[in-house]
């Protein structure tokens, strides 16, 4: 294969079966399956360039490469009202292995109900039944009782799944808090219902992290009928008619999205975008499919008018309440000390072991936000530390974040385009706390935080809330303190809405073609109906997955 190289394509070598745009969590699974079959050509595009900086691998390096434009798109958020007029940074990945080269780390199904919501949606074939294998197959525990026969795990798949090479003794104080406040304790969160607390299993391998350039793009790059190419941005879908042919593509393209040279890459079967949640709805729009007037208010021609595509944006809205503690050890007192940064040091680079193998979040939590709630719709990421934002120096004290999401949230966003120009980056409006029910269910989430830390497990440590602070206590208070404190979790779905044909704001059908055209799919996180409950990595993996057979099978 041409690999990464950026060397200019002769004509006879501008035409492939398949061309992927997108080589993300999804389109890496997806170049490696469609490649199998060598009679199959295969063109995989991304926009960044290739996975080699170092701190994609140290898994707290994830510090360094959120709003870093070598590894980042470096999105921002439309002012939002709910967030008390906040702009966010919204972090994407512009990497091989995309979003899973910056991402949690964590290894996470969601719930059972999560996809028989989207069978009662009209999205057959995509129950929780219909799905489990789909994440067996690429799946490789080595979890907790791995040795073990389950039917819930799967082994010798390129997916690593590992345990946590690091414990905290306040954080298994704030386990034993949860289960003291009725949360029971569990070590597997991915068996359909993830009710309980425990220690986040990780896609890592030893130490490091296991992305999907990794995972699914690295092991298949001798295949001659694989090609990649990197610092490769599409600019436009090319219709005839109404059948996707092709894909203009700039390549060249420089970190800060300086341009390159233009090109026109031509799919003799299908294009198929897994751009992400806001990459691919925004190729959409400036490629003429989306909402009319929207459309032709920015100047561009409609190829097809699709007033879902673009909305439907949802995501999980993450309440960062933040605890001083006395009398245990935390990452703020390690990172604040030169012996401390120097032990970090040499646990990793001895044993792959210590806080340089940490995820952003190292013990969750799953539970209702009220008893009438059946299935958890709140999230605990727990952290061993505190800081004011991203980017920013942890605190001198010893503290702890609980930081707690909503996990089915009702509100919806949106993601339009400015212009007609690709490279300009498109609005972004997730219009978080819109619905009174999010509103409910944070105030809710803010009180249920407030029990845990109550509870005796942790009264040795003499808990004290410094964010957003015990003087938040009415209703209309705790919603203007989540308001405040309140941050994305980096979890957008739902932009190109899987849905059946009565469905007017659906935007691809249960297989996961574009409707009103033809050799046009998108398979990636966009196309969820309805958020998954917990982290989104692995179930954008189970789509590509899906989708991969989807497209082998329709291609026969």
């Amino acid at each position: 294969m041409s690999g990464t190289s950026d060397a200019a394509a002769r004509p006879d070598d501008a035409t492939f079966d398949y061309v992927i745009v997108g080589a993300g969590t999804a389109g890496c699974l997806l170049a490696n399956r469609l490649s199998a079959d060598p009679a199959r050509k295969v063109l995989l595009l991304e926009a960044g360039g290739p996975d080699d900086y170092i701190w994609i691998h140290i898994p707290v390096g994830y510090l360094y490469c959120i709003d870093n434009p070598r590894t980042d798109w470096r999105f921002k958020t439309e002012n939002e009202p709910g967030l008390k007029g906040r702009s966010l940074i919204y972090p994407r990945g512009r990497t091989l292995g995309g979003c899973s080269s910056i991402n949690g780390m964590i290894y996470m199904r969601g719930q059972r109900g999560d996809y028989d919501r989207w069978v009662a949606a009209g999205n057959p074939g995509w129950s929780w039944d219909d799905v489990l294998p789909y994440f067996l197959r690429h799946e490789d525990y080595h979890g907790r009782d791995a040795g073990t026969e389950d039917a819930l795990h799967g082994h010798g798949g390129e997916w690593r799944v590992e345990k946590p090479r690091i414990a905290w003794d306040i954080l298994d104080a704030f386990r034993n808090a949860a289960e003291q406040a009725g949360i029971p304790k569990t070590d597997d969160f991915n068996r359909g219902n993830n009710l309980g607390c425990g220690y986040f299993e990780v896609n890592q391998r030893k130490g490091v992290r296991w992305n999907a350039s990794k995972a699914f793009l690295r092991p298949v790059q001798s295949r001659p009928n694989l090609t990649v190419w990197t610092g490769a941005q599409a600019k436009k879908i090319r219709f005839e008619g109404r059948r996707a042919v092709g894909v203009d593509v700039v390549r060249g393209v420089g970190r800060t999205g300086s341009a390159g040279t233009a090109q026109t890459v031509r799919a003799r079967c299908e294009v198929i975008l897994a751009a992400g949640a806001v990459g691919s709805p925004h190729l959409l729009q400036v490629s003429g499919v989306g909402p009319s007037d929207w459309l032709q208010s920015i100047g561009v021609p409609v190829v097809h008018a699709a007033p879902g595509v673009g909305a439907n944006l949802q995501d999980h809205l993450q309440l960062r309440m933040a605890y001083k503690i006395k009398g245990a050890v935390t990452l703020n007192q390690q990172a604040n000390s030169l012996m401390g940064k120097a032990w970090m040091g040499v646990q990793y680079a001895l044993w792959r072991r210590g806080p340089l193998t940490m995820s952003p979040s190292q013990l969750g939590a799953f539970a209702p936000s009220d008893p009438s709630v059946a299935w958890p719709d709140l999230e605990y990421h727990v952290q061993p530390l505190s800081l004011d934002r991203f980017g920013e120096p942890l605190h001198r004290f010893p503290a702890i974040t609980a930081s707690v999401c909503q996990l089915r949230p009702a509100s919806r966003g949106s993601i339009r385009a400015r212009s007609a120009d690709a490279f300009q980056a498109p609005e972004i409006k997730p219009n978080y706390l819109s619905d009174p029910y999010d509103r409910a269910v944070a105030a809710n989430a803010i009180r249920v935080t407030r029990r845990i830390m109550s509870m005796p497990a942790l009264q040795a440590f003499q808990p004290e809330e410094f964010k957003p602070g015990a003087t938040y206590q009415t209703e209309e208070e705790l919603i203007q303190a989540a308001g405040e404190i309140g941050t994305t979790i980096f979890h957008p779905v739902g932009t190109a809405k899987m849905g059946p044909d009565d469905d007017a704001s659906a935007v691809v059908d249960h297989r996961l073609r574009v409707r009103g055209v033809e050799g046009l799919r998108v398979i990636d996180a966009s196309v969820m109906p309805c958020i998954t409950s917990g982290n989104t990595n692995s179930p954008t993996l189970m789509i590509a997955e899906r989708g991969a057979e989807m497209v082998i099978a329709d291609g026969r």
